[in-house]
């Protein structure tokens, strides 16, 4: 049955060249499964609050939203049909109105170790400087190396990429997906084993978002979204939403999808990597959401108040 649909689409998106090319990917499936021309799917590049801050770490200017709040804007005065993000850069709750209306099939959820000095967290001599702006990365390397010096380090993937080829720091750890989306995955080093580095909540997936009324959008974004991405993402957010209100400590998740079930692992811990708590969760994919819930309240019962921010 073919979808009704408007003269044209306008995608929104963010104008970093990974966001860019998030985006056309998400123009070139929607428009092959529409059957329609590329141009019917028109980009609109929108500047956000994220992408002007780079004196500080986006946790202590707002966190998440800085990345899509002006995008959200724009689809809920209708400038725009459809937005495109990182999964990982949206806020837990989304503005009245509007929904993730699909998600691309997800790439590669690990880290990449990007030095021209190691081939390996490990052989970072001592006091190494390693650049980020993630608490989550930063946690994670001083968890294993406690005797490596993390610093802010913010710009897109190809600033952050020469920072580190002229000095300006030892090393930097970047999402292997959007290495590949760009074609920068030669870049890195070493690739982290998620046993050793949990990623972001929503590392390697792209979001689709809309009017939660656009029926007409959101039935063509059902040609192009990928289910077991939004199972694995149901039990990773889920288990952030029951964090994001206590918490603004480093918090890492990934969901894996198998054969109907979902396996979840879920880290939280101290800025300085000196205090964790894990929880692991498997169950039915149907049930997604609840095992993220569920692994949530496992962390605030256990966690020292400290943990939590109390």
């Amino acid at each position: 049955m073919s979808i009704s649909l408007p003269d044209s689409l306008v995608l929104g998106t963010r104008g970093s060249p990974l966001a860019l090319a998030q985006a056309r990917e998400v123009q070139a499936s929607l428009a092959a499964a529409l059957g329609v021309a590329l141009d019917h799917i028109a980009l609109s590049l929108i500047k956000t609050t994220g992408d002007t801050i780079q004196d500080r770490a986006l946790a202590e200017a707002g966190g998440k939203g800085l990345f899509t709040k002006e995008l959200d804007a724009s689809l809920l005065d209708g400038r725009i049909d459809l937005a495109v993000h990182s999964a990982k850069d949206m806020p837990t709750v989304l503005p009245e109105g509007l929904v993730i209306a699909g998600y691309l099939p997800r790439e590669d959820v690990r880290d990449a170790l990007i030095s021209i000095k190691a081939k390996s967290l490990g052989e970072l001599p001592s006091g190494a400087v390693v650049g980020t702006a993630s608490l989550r990365r930063q946690a994670q390397v001083l968890r294993q190396r406690p005797d490596l010096k993390v610093t802010l380090l913010r710009g897109n993937v190809g600033t952050r990429i020469a920072k580190v080829e002229s000095g300006e720091v030892d090393a930097t750890l970047l999402a292997l997906a959007g290495l590949k989306r760009l074609g920068l995955a030669h870049k890195a080093a070493a690739i982290l084993d998620t046993g050793a580095f949990l990623p972001a909540i929503g590392q390697g997936a792209i979001a689709i978002i809309t009017r939660e009324q656009d029926v007409r959008t959101r039935e063509a974004l059902l040609r192009i979204t990928h289910p077991e991405t939004g199972v694995a993402l149901a039990a990773e957010r889920a288990f952030l939403r029951v964090l994001d209100g206590s918490c603004r400590t480093p918090i890492a998740g990934h969901a894996r999808v198998e054969a109907g079930e979902v396996h979840f692992r879920g880290l939280v811990l101290a800025p300085d990597g000196s205090d964790a708590v894990a929880v692991e969760r498997r169950g039915a994919a149907t049930e997604a959401a609840e095992l993220g819930e569920d692994a949530g309240r496992e962390v605030v019962a256990r966690a020292r108040p400290a943990l939590l921010g109390h």
